[in-house]
């Protein structure tokens, strides 16, 4: 299930972001120590990343209207 971004503000996004990215680098040490029991957390955590990363540069940029 995708979540959805775009209720948050500029700084909830970046929290987000960085809390997503800790949480990555913990799966994937959990996958080279073998207790990983849905890979498949990796890649939906690379995504969440990804659509938070765009709606920061939307923001950035002007598109957007997030609470900067």
């Amino acid at each position: 299930m995708k979540k959805s971004y775009k209720n948050l503000s500029y700084k909830e996004l970046v929290a987000e972001r960085d809390k997503l990215r800790k949480e990555l680098v913990n799966l994937r040490l959990q996958k080279v120590l073998g207790h990983l029991d849905n890979p498949m957390l990796i890649k939906t955590t690379k995504k969440d990343i990804a659509r938070l990363n765009t709606r920061i540069h939307a923001v950035d940029i002007g598109i957007d209207k997030a609470g900067k």
